[in-house]
């Protein structure tokens, strides 16, 4: 394609039509890819001149093309976005202050991309934000707080995409980055609920009592259920939080607080709750349900009768005695002062002002609601305005109802308002045809059509009103009445028509019920969105629906909705958001083996395939006896015993290794006089983590006291069956019956129990590759004894571990004596041992310090945390720290002497020695970094004992990951064995070089006899690596042992190779000092000279 200028937008659409967005050229262009030749662009929208008709763009941006052929251009310039149809010059404003209904104001739009529903999604570059819009109109999406480069702000993002889980992509240009926010589940991610009701919703008048005084205390206020039907309670009298779990008749959880007298509630997503304590300390306290403690979010003057959190966390309190609502951001780091969001201070009934404000809403557009207590009216407050409008009540525009001072509002799916009546005593909601009453309606009392002085009002997720009825001093229930359980006006039907007979496939849907018959029906999507399922029957129904595949041996797994009851007669209602190319599973049941017909009716934006894909069970499959299994077994006290739970011990087992002949679903049951229960395990079962490798745990037990599984196994896969009992401690003899498309093989076995574990069953830790002197010592020592309690072992180990301190430290002092002479410093090698010389002092230093760490912490376990820990980090780091420097320094002197060899007179000391400085100076830092991962992957775990609960139990840990235990060997083996390497091949370098030399200087003997002589002279150049290696090797072996060994079986040898391994940073004197001539009387002098000051 050829055009005049660049496209700041492209796009192919459905007909492989290129179009190009000229923003110079205020024109839109296009060209069919499928024309051989590349053809003049033609005109698709624009006419080339820049104006604001509607024939005519300015600056023309983003561009997208759906699958009608609808062209929607970002019209940067006019601030709009604008909708051209096919073959139409003239487009149509869709986005913009100038649509013909606006709900957005736009600055230079150009991203611009539509969704499945058609709903538009804006880059709004000169408000530094993206706006969307839905069935409520526009509103920000993400980069509301204004230009930025935080991580919830834009600057000039120019355009937008979306990957296939709805995540957003958006280029940020004047942050030169690229942003992506994540969709965030469950519509806007609302913590309450916003039920979508049919135009004419009904509830049951009479309500039943869901709690009553004895649990929320005299004069029930605060009220709010959450998205999973969580229920929230103030209990005022006893300054309580009661909750009730989905489906629970008693309280599941009782929070404990300091807040008095709470008026309001609310809770988030993430299960944290904020609640007023205003009435007496001034403030809003959050409960942190992660740690279950408060904290003081929000400082106010006075109760908040009414809480909420809009989409943007912001937390607004309505202050009925202050005449205002007010407002702060959460997502602000520092408590700031509260802005004003509704009201003047002053009580009023203007427009900007307020009169005892009680209840408030405020919605995804962040309208906010206001019951206008004593004004008797509903107040809406847009953003940023001052002056609210009436939307309900007699002094509104179109006014349907008269209220008599509200007290607590909710909106639904549908933005229509469901209202406290306080001074009525009732319950008013509006739809389509205005304002009615809902429930209460009957005047004031006592009775279950009754109310008496309610407060505030929550849904739960079927739309069922649970209303805070105080003078009753109760909570009441009105349950929703769904007459036709959807509108049918609007969307496409499909229905679906069987019955469950005897013949049908059963499972268990839980442990409450008896085994029943199902259906279950594969659901194809051809568009998506919301879809809702509902059923009719004469039986009792019970419907769930699941992602890609169900599983009727654990009917929770892949269970993305069910419902029971949702409509009336018993018939299941629930609605969810399907996804096209996803296959989905209808399962219909009911109870107690009832059969019968039934319809399932679906409804949404479009009709679904409904395909019966059940099969039948395979425990009523007539197998030939040919392909049954049965073994009989026995559980006794010589059994194996772990955790089945987590919680208790000693529950006997059977591990039972099961070979499957050929794929299908098997059917495996046991016939027993005790309780069993049975999991099965994919590859392996580990005793210490009975959930690792888990297949299926399905607990069919229910009424009877055997286990049946029904699960689908793979040929060449090895499973293993445990089979244990419900209740600890229980023996017994049981048999086990398998049936399926061919035979299983059963073989118990008893596992052998590794020392590749740490702790104790279910509280354990895989140990990391290598063996430590904790791994060694462990064991052994003795705790709440003091040394000569310890055993003879440990006697013996503590006086090697201070005789070997003493050599060191003597081989040290010797040695710096020595090294400390300047005149054995005007070359490199000598400043390099005297470098060895102090990290040889240091390495036994902190040899000595890691032993009696080990001991002392594990002797006297009342040594404070803080001080284990910092010492489990840091000492074994700094250890290997002094022992490799140690073993480089070394090396580097055995290179500088093999350059001294090749220099011969040539040697430049200078220059030796300025090496020498900086080599010792970057050398800390080089091994340090190398090995900088050792703190980072070392953590303490306490642990409690099996013998003892009360008693700890402490293991100083290193978890790395394959590619850091990789990495981890590589660093072992270059520290320990490369230094070693370099001296052996240093002194052959100065043999063999020095004997060449010679030769050619003494033609009279033969290059032999020269190496014989170098050999006899410099013999101690090739004993020191070697005797350095050697003793090296066993700390080397050690460190790449595997974490299964037990360094328990052996621990003489153990220890022995781990004291021998540090005995080369006591032998720098020997090893150097003591085979020189030159470093010999440097010695002696040095000691001279200390002897004279010493007398002086």
């Amino acid at each position: 394609m050829n055009v005049r200028s660049q496209c700041d937008g492209l796009f192919v659409d459905i007909d492989n039509t290129l179009y190009c967005s000229m923003s110079l050229f205020s024109e839109v262009v296009k060209r069919s890819l499928n024309d051989p030749v590349m053809t003049p662009n033609r005109v698709a929208a624009g006419t080339g001149f820049e104006g604001s008709a509607s024939n005519e763009l300015n600056y023309p941006g983003g561009i997208f093309v759906d699958v009608n052929l609808d062209l929607y251009v970002a019209d940067c310039g006019n601030d709009r976005v604008q909708l051209f149809q096919p073959e139409e010059s003239n487009g149509f404003t869709a986005a913009g202050s100038t649509s013909l209904t606006p709900t957005i104001s736009l600055r230079c739009p150009n991203g611009i991309v539509l969704d499945a529903e058609k709903y538009l999604f804006i880059a709004d570059i000169g408000n530094d934000r993206i706006v969307g819009s839905d069935l409520n109109g526009f509103r920000c999406l993400v980069g509301c707080y204004g230009e930025g480069s935080h991580s919830n702000q834009l600057s000039y993002p120019f355009s937008l995409s979306f990957d296939r889980s709805g995540n957003m992509f958006v280029t940020d240009s004047y942050n030169n980055r690229i942003q992506k926010f994540l969709l965030m589940k469950n519509s806007f991610a609302l913590s309450f609920n916003q039920p979508r009701f049919s135009s004419t919703p009904t509830w049951n008048s009479n309500a039943t009592i869901f709690a009553v005084q004895s649990i929320v205390g005299r004069i029930p206020r605060a009220i709010f259920v959450d998205t999973n039907n969580t229920i929230y309670i103030a209990n005022q009298e006893e300054n309580i939080i009661v909750v009730w779990h989905e489906e629970s008749i008693n309280p599941t959880k009782i929070i404990f607080g300091n807040f008095t007298h709470s008026s309001s509630l609310f809770v988030t997503l993430n299960g944290d709750i904020y609640i007023d304590d205003g009435f007496k300390n001034g403030r809003v306290q959050k409960w942190i349900a992660e740690n279950n403690i408060f904290v003081t979010i929000m400082n106010v003057s006075s109760q908040c009768d009414g809480l909420f959190i809009d989409i943007h966390d912001t937390l607004y309190c309505s202050m009925s005695s202050r005449q205002q609502v007010v407002k702060r951001s959460l997502n602000d780091s520092l408590m700031t002062s509260n802005r004003v969001a509704a009201g003047t201070g002053i009580q009023g009934s203007a427009s900007n002002e307020l009169n005892r404000p009680v209840g408030i809403f405020v919605d995804v557009n962040l309208d906010l609601y206001v019951t206008d207590c004593l004004n008797d009216r509903i107040q809406l407050f847009q953003p940023e305005e001052s002056n609210g409008i009436t939307v309900a009540g007699s002094t509104s525009l179109n006014p349907t109802i008269t209220l008599r001072c509200p007290t607590g509002i909710a909106l639904d799916a549908e933005r229509y308002l469901f209202i406290v009546d306080q001074g009525n005593d009732r319950i008013v909601g509006s739809d389509s045809d205005g304002f009615r009453c809902l429930v209460g309606c009957d005047g004031m009392g006592s009775h279950s059509n009754q109310l008496s002085y309610p407060f505030s009002l929550s849904f739960d997720r079927s739309g069922n009103m649970f209303v805070t009825d105080q003078l009753n001093h109760r909570i009441q229930k009105f349950a929703y009445l769904d007459q036709l359980c959807v509108n049918t006006s609007s969307v496409a039907l499909s229905t679906y028509q069987s019955n469950l007979t005897n013949n049908s496939s059963t499972y268990f849907p839980n442990c409450i019920y008896s085994s029943s018959y199902y259906e279950a029906i594969q659901v194809k999507v051809l568009r998506s969105g919301l879809y809702t399922f509902f059923s009719k029957s004469g039986m009792d129904t019970y419907g769930a629906i699941y992602n890609e595949y169900f599983n009727p041996s654990n009917p929770k797994e892949n269970r993305l909705s069910d419902d029971d009851e949702g409509c009336r007669l018993h018939q299941f209602k629930f609605a969810i958001t399907l996804q096209i190319n996803i296959t989905y599973i209808l399962v219909i049941t009911t109870y107690n083996y009832v059969a019968d017909l039934f319809s399932i009716i679906v409804s949404g934006p479009d009709v679904v395939g409904l395909k019966n894909i059940s099969t039948q069970s395979v425990i009523q499959i007539p197998y030939s006896s040919l392909v049954q299994s049965n073994y009989s077994l026995q559980l006794t006290t010589d059994s194996q015993t772990y955790s089945r739970d987590c919680r208790k011990l000693n529950y006997y087992y059977q591990a039972i290794r099961m070979n499957v002949i050929e794929t299908g679903y098997y059917a495996l049951s046991t016939s027993s006089n005790m309780s069993t229960f049975g999991d099965i395990y994919e590859d392996d079962f580990n005793s210490m983590n009975p959930f690792e490798n888990l297949l299926s745990q399905n607990y069919r037990a229910c009424s009877y006291q055997d286990f049946k599984f029904i699960v689908y196994l793979h040929a060449g896969t090895t499973y293993i069956l445990v089979v244990t009992t419900s209740s600890p401690n229980i023996t017994g003899k049981f048999s086990i019956l398998t049936s399926g498309p061919n035979n299983i093989a059963l073989d118990p076995y008893t596992q052998i129990l590794t020392s590749c574990f740490i702790g104790q069953k279910c509280q354990f830790y895989k140990k990391n590759i290598g063996i430590t002197l904790d791994d060694i010592l462990h064991d052994e020592i003795r705790p709440h004894m003091t040394l000569s309690g310890q055993t003879i072992l440990m006697k013996i180990n503590t006086t090697s571990t201070m005789i070997m301190f003493v050599g060191g430290l003597i081989n040290g002092i010797l040695s710096i004596i020595t090294f400390q002479s300047k005149g054995l410093r005007k070359v490199g090698c000598g400043i390099y041992l005297l470098a060895s010389s102090i990290t040889s002092l240091l390495t036994i230093s902190m040899f000595t310090l890691k032993f009696w760490f080990v001991i002392l912490t594990a002797m006297d376990l009342s040594i404070h945390l803080a001080v284990v820990r910092g010492g489990c980090v840091s000492i074994e780091p700094l250890l290997k720290l002094c022992l490799y420097l140690d073993g480089w320094l070394n090396a580097c002197v055995a290179i500088e002497r093999a350059i001294l060899v090749f220099k011969g007179i040539h040697f430049n000391k200078r220059k030796s020695r300025r090496i020498a400085r900086c080599i010792i100076v970057i050398l800390p830092f080089f091994v340090m970094g190398s090995i900088i991962h050792e703190p980072i992957y070392r953590e303490l775990h306490e642990i409690k004992t099996e013998t003892n609960t009360a008693e700890i139990d402490r293991w100083c840990i290193t978890h790395y990951s394959p590619f850091v235990q990789q990495y981890n060997t590589i660093i072992l083996f270059f520290h320990l064995a490369v230094p070693c390497i370099i001296n052996l091949c240093s002194a052959l370098f100065i043999i063999f070089g020095s004997a060449r030399q010679r030769s050619t200087a003494q033609t009279r003997r033969t290059l032999r006899q020269h190496i014989y002589d170098q050999f006899s002279q410099h013999k101690q150049l090739l004993i020191s690596p070697m005797v350095l290696l050697i003793l090296s090797l066993p700390r080397l072996i050690m460190s790449m042992l595997s974490e299964c060994v037990n360094p328990s079986n052996h621990r003489w040898l153990f220890l022995f190779g781990y004291f021998i391994s540090f005995t080369p940073s006591m032998l720098i004197f020997i090893v150097f000092v003591l085979p020189s001539n030159l470093y010999r009387r440097a010695f002696k002098e040095s000691l001279t000279r200390c002897r004279r000051l010493f007398h002086q």
